[in-house]
């Protein structure tokens, strides 16, 4: 669970650097002294739903306060899991089935789980993932239409029952998603190209995720400006966070 005290500021910084993946380590403190366990949050969402943008405009505003953090990403993080997510995500490789989809997804969490994120929390810092395992649930398990019970039953075998303290889904209408697509400069992978129902089901199941986890899931509208999510999302993290002042978003980012 998360802890009532705010997250306040530490000076260590290090650097982690594997196969040119490249991220910021910091250690977390929490009213001057080192966190017993760090705090990991998640971002979730269709494609389409703008997540990785507000990612980007979080970490923008950790860095000018100085907060401790670490940001992966699903599939990836690691050099085993970089080399999985090539593969999974490769438009050539229409003939992988579910099952071998769903293994894979698995098997690069674990590598990253094990290797990147424990070693993190178990050294007091903060972890922030772009897509966790409420994506699995969600995309092969309501969307492919997979058992979601069995499924959860796998999460919880690769993450070594690990839980995020706060889970952001950045929710929005399949319409909307889909003009953002067709809007990308760099053509879709091949999750991307499976079609609206899958689409559409995968945002239902992501809905009823949240539905069964209300403490740990918050559901941000992700239908308003750039600004507007931002802000949201901020109004929820500055009760885990001491943020400082932070800067007004630049209109260019809506």
């Amino acid at each position: 669970m998360i802890n009532d005290n705010k997250l306040t500021l530490s000076n260590n910084i290090a650097l982690f650097q594997e196969n040119n993946i490249r991220v910021i380590i910091i250690s977390i403190k929490s009213m001057g002294e080192k966190m017993e366990k760090g705090l990991f949050i998640t971002f979730e969402g269709i494609d389409g739903s703008g997540k990785s943008t507000q990612l980007e405009l979080l970490e923008e505003d950790l860095n000018k306060a100085k907060i401790d953090f670490l940001i992966i990403r699903e599939p990836g993080g690691t050099l085993i899991s970089e080399q999985i997510r090539q593969i999974l995500l490769d438009g050539k490789n229409q003939e992988m089935t579910p099952e071998t989809e769903l293994l894979l997804f698995e098997a690069a969490r674990a590598q990253l789980v094990n290797q990147v994120v424990l070693p993190a929390l178990n050294e007091g810092k903060m972890v922030i993932s772009d897509r966790f395992f409420d994506s699995t649930t969600a995309y092969q398990g309501f969307g492919r239409n997979k058992d979601v019970d069995f499924i959860q039953k796998l999460n919880t075998f690769a993450t070594k029952d690990l839980m995020p303290d706060l889970t952001f889904y950045f929710d929005i209408s399949l319409s909307t998603a889909l003009k953002r697509l067709n809007a990308r400069k760099h053509k879709s992978d091949r999750l991307d190209i499976e079609g609206e129902n899958f689409l559409e089901k995968t945002r239902q199941g992501y809905l009823k995720i949240a539905a069964s986890d209300r403490d740990r899931v918050k559901i941000i509208n992700a239908e308003l400006t750039v600004d507007e999510v931002y802000k949201e999302l901020k109004s929820y993290l500055v009760q885990v966070i001491e943020m400082g002042e932070t800067n007004e978003i630049n209109s260019s980012h809506c």
